[in-house]
């Protein structure tokens, strides 16, 4: 009989589980109360990176996430995806050299440019700084885009979507997760993966259990459509941007968005805008920009920055949760898939287990 999988969330970390569960033989229903990628997934920078991690098992997350996404286009063609690589000069003098060598030291592509160099590689940078890392094989991708044509690929393989339908609970039955409740009614299922990203926590708390999250918000900045000028991601003190296939630029408005550890936003969007928007200018000088829209997110960040993925102490209930999905998405899908679907454990998941937490922040059932 196929097992049948419930995913909570249609963000990229459920859209991508469901495609290779459902590659995979599974029946999978997923589930999500607004659109797909509604929630983070539809408000991200989209850098695909692992110049950027917490720690050694991090970094080496992140490297094969990096495969993970050239597997998934060999799989399904072309996706909303590219690879023009990034230049970095957020760090300067020591900071800088540490970086380098830690990244040369285990391997990572990276390259260390002069100024001359940097206006060679980036001609539309109008004043290039002294020195930049140069991380030739990093990316960028349309997260919802790309959410859409997972969820997309998901159902040409049997997968059932469910869109618009909030779950309101996990149903348990002889001390196992058996489904979930939504607000049409209930839905029987073999395994319930929580890829819910911010909204798994108040799932988790009825069974009594409780998820750590840090309030993570940040604030993207889209411009007017603009000539193309930049082919690379750029990484600055003032803020990271890229320039979007349409001409728009793309950009946090907190600068070191990657490592941002702020819990609110400092100001309103529009005060917030304006200056991200003189702070581009300054890279930018010379060129006509203006803010087109703002698009708020709230990053699904657990306690200690690192993904949550695994079994949870209620049999039959599998949680998912991470930052950043534009990163791990489809990797995360491949481990995940092959753990429900094999019943083995990946070792590259071992450090991510939800009962990390469990000394002081999980209650065992």
């Amino acid at each position: 009989m196929t097992r049948h999988v419930v995913i909570v969330g249609a963000g990229i970390i459920g859209a991508a589980i469901a495609f290779r569960l459902s590659q995979g033989g599974a029946r999978v229903t997923v589930v999500e109360g607004a659109l797909p990628a509604s929630g983070a997934s539809g408000r991200s920078f989209g850098w695909i990176n692992a110049s950027f991690s917490l720690n050694e098992d991090h970094f080496l997350l992140r490297v094969a996430a990096l495969t993970a996404h050239h597997a998934l286009a060999a799989d399904l063609g072309p996706l909303p995806t590219s690879w023009p690589g990034a230049l970095s000069w957020e760090e300067e003098g020591a900071a800088q050299d540490a970086t380098f060598t830690r990244l040369t030291e285990a391997g990572y592509p990276v390259r260390r440019l002069t100024r001359t160099e940097i206006a060679a590689l980036e001609p539309g940078l109008p004043a290039p700084p002294p020195t930049a890392l140069h991380f030739p094989t990093e990316g960028v991708t349309d997260l919802a885009a790309l959410t859409r044509h997972l969820l997309q690929a998901a159902a040409g393989q049997g997968a059932r979507l469910i869109l618009g339908v909030p779950v309101t609970g996990i149903l348990t039955r002889n001390g196992a997760a058996s489904g979930v409740r939504t607000a049409e009614g209930a839905i029987a299922a073999d395994c319930v993966v929580i890829a819910a990203g911010t909204g798994a926590p108040a799932l988790l708390g009825p069974l009594g259990m409780t998820l750590p999250m840090l309030h993570r918000p940040a604030l993207i900045l889209r411009t007017n459509p603009l000539p193309p000028r930049l082919s690379h991601i750029l990484v600055t003190p003032a803020l990271e941007l890229r320039q979007e296939a349409d001409g728009r630029i793309l950009a946090p408005t907190s600068a070191g968005h990657q490592g941002d550890s702020s819990d609110r936003l400092s100001d309103t969007p529009e005060a917030l805008a304006a200056d991200a928007l003189a702070r581009l200018r300054s890279i930018l000088p010379g060129i006509e920009l203006d803010w087109q829209e703002t698009l708020r997110a709230e990053r699904p960040m657990p306690g200690d920055g690192l993904p949550v993925v695994g079994s949870t102490s209620l049999p039959g209930l599998y949680l998912s949760v991470m930052h950043s999905g534009a990163t791990l998405g489809p990797l995360i899908g491949s481990l995940v898939s092959r753990e429900l679907l094999l019943g083995r454990a990946e070792p590259m998941l071992a450090p991510y287990r939800p009962d990390r937490f469990a000394r002081d922040s999980i209650d065992q059932l």
